[in-house]
């Protein structure tokens, strides 16, 4: 039996030294794992830390370390930090690399490379934070907006009132109210309804009851309108400090209620001492990333062109974009490409030393307005402290013949609105030009921010009204371009014009786990 007792001892023994063995490592692996998971919550805690930091100091990209930072192929670092638990016991270090953003771009990039206290094991998070500017939305409002079953709500739209949506949208519609009451003009019946609604009765080109609604958002944070104030200052002392001229002014405490008269590359003065409607500047934008700057002596709107419409005055010729991209007038502003535009240029207008309302300036797009190419490498930003307007004369004169009209641009008005008006600022009683034909199109092609209204088309009324044009279909008169899109440039949410203002903080664009690290 002896042989036999030993046999079994022995197997048993190695049965229980191979039990052991197999708990000492589902224990080692379990306690890896918890490590594992703890480095990657350190990693996790040091993106988090530089979100907080750039929403408290948006352009420090080296960790408040003035000196001795070093530009590595993750950025600048390593900037090593503790991580001390909520019991105040250090747990671990998380080590930095951030990435700037480039200059078409609001993108910050950070690497946190997360490693538990006494061992080894580290994680490694990557993690994109970009800013939202006014340029992130398809169309943002501060006023109620109105999509009709006709008009595509193209990219991120937005008010701070209401959206009455019977079109297809095809991204996020949201209202900073739960409920609201539009008016009729906007689609109201009298009663209130829902932050984002469509009307039942609408059934094409997509169903009211049966849509998904699922991406309509309400109520949501409201979009301060307020900050372009501080906005269109910041860019005047941008334009200031680009020229030696007029750096010295950039710095003072009254910079932005300062009017110098000589203009530079970047400051253009006011082109007289009364704020008149009528006078300003022409900008056209040329191909080879240069600027032809006319004095505008008078208007008259109701001509069919802007080369009569506007009586101008050369002033220069094919000079160059600031290297910054920021253009800042003290007055009315008139635009257009010749041809095209390549490059990245903000065109602000304001006169910040305003005693009124009615002396605000204004953006007029004169003509076709284009970028050379589309893939964000362009653009263009328009900011007015008041409204931007598509003017009469803009499109081409024809009432009959096909027109493909285009503007591109990320526009922004700062109290005003954005549109194609109704009547004309040379005879106020007279309803502008009209086109209805299925071959006379007009696409709009990048972003709108307005304080009021936006619009591209009126409906006149079943009297003739001046150069309203006539359809047959619904035995209307129309102004503008009853057959309009408006087509979100996505390239400009998180690469828009330069310095064009921003509507909140930093937010976490992207997040993934890096398996391999400096």
């Amino acid at each position: 039996m002896l042989p036999g007792l030993i046999s079994v001892i022995v197997a048993f023994s190695i049965i229980g030294a191979a039990v052991t063995e197999v708990t000492l490592t589902n224990f080692m692996v379990i306690g890896n794992s918890i490590k594992s998971q703890e480095a990657l919550n350190i990693a996790e805690a040091g993106v988090n830390y530089y979100l907080w930091h750039l929403n408290h100091n948006s352009t420090d990209y080296t960790d408040g370390h003035q000196t001795g930072n070093t530009l590595t192929q993750y950025g600048y670092g390593p900037y090593v930090h503790q991580y001390v638990g909520l019991n105040g016991v250090d747990q671990g270090t998380y080590t930095l690399y951030i990435q700037p953003p480039t200059n078409n771009s609001t993108i910050v990039t950070v690497r946190s490379i997360g490693q538990v206290a006494n061992s080894s094991i580290t994680k490694t998070v990557q993690a994109k934070l970009g800013i939202p500017s006014f340029a992130s939305y398809g169309v943002v409002s501060d006023s109620a907006l109105w999509f009709g079953n006709n008009e595509t709500a193209s990219g991120p739209v937005d008010s701070n009132q209401g959206i009455r949506m019977d079109g297809p949208n095809t991204s996020t519609v949201s209202s900073a109210n739960s409920v609201y009451t539009p008016s009729y003009q906007l689609g109201g019946d009298g009663n209130p309804h829902p932050g984002v609604w469509c009307n039942a009765s609408v059934t094409t080109p997509v169903n009211c009851n049966t849509r998904s609604k699922n991406d309509w958002l309400y109520p949501v944070p409201t979009i301060d309108f307020n900050q372009v104030a501080s906005a269109l200052c910041t860019l005047k002392k941008i334009a200031f400090s680009s020229s030696s001229t007029t750096s010295s002014i950039s710095n003072s405490s009254n910079a932005c209620s300062q009017t110098p008269n000589n203009s530079t590359q970047s400051y253009i003065a006011r082109s007289n001492t009364n704020a008149s409607q009528t006078k300003g500047y022409l900008i056209e934008l040329n191909p080879d990333g240069t600027y032809n700057l006319y004095r505008v002596n008078s208007v008259n709107d109701t001509e069919s062109s802007y080369q009569t419409a506007l009586s101008t005055q050369l002033i220069s010729t094919e000079t160059p974009i600031p290297s910054n991209g920021v253009i800042y007038v003290e007055d009315n502003v008139w635009v257009l490409s010749n041809p095209d535009f390549h490059g990245r240029v903000t065109i602000a207008a304001g006169r910040l030393s305003a005693a009124s309302s009615n002396s605000y300036a204004n953006i007029t797009i004169a003509g076709p307005l284009l970028y050379s190419t589309k893939n964000g490498q362009d653009a263009i930003g328009l900011i007015a402290q008041n409204n931007i307007i598509i003017a009469p004369y803009a499109p081409p004169p024809n009432t009959v013949s096909p027109i493909n009209f285009q503007v591109d641009g990320a526009l922004l008005a700062e109290n005003g609105n954005v549109w194609y008006p109704d009547t004309y600022q040379s005879a106020p009683y007279e309803c502008t030009m009209g086109w209805t034909g299925a071959n006379q199109q007009f696409l709009f092609y990048g972003s709108v921010a307005t304080r009021q209204t936006w619009t591209w088309s009126w409906l006149d009324g079943s009297n003739q009204c001046g150069n309203a044009a006539y359809d047959s279909v619904s035995g209307q008169y129309i102004s503008g371009f009853e057959n309009n899109t408006t087509q979100y440039d996505y390239n400009l949410m998180y690469s828009p014009p330069p310095d064009f203002p921003l509507t909140s903080g930093y937010n976490i664009l992207s997040w993934r786990e890096i398996l391999l690290h400096p």
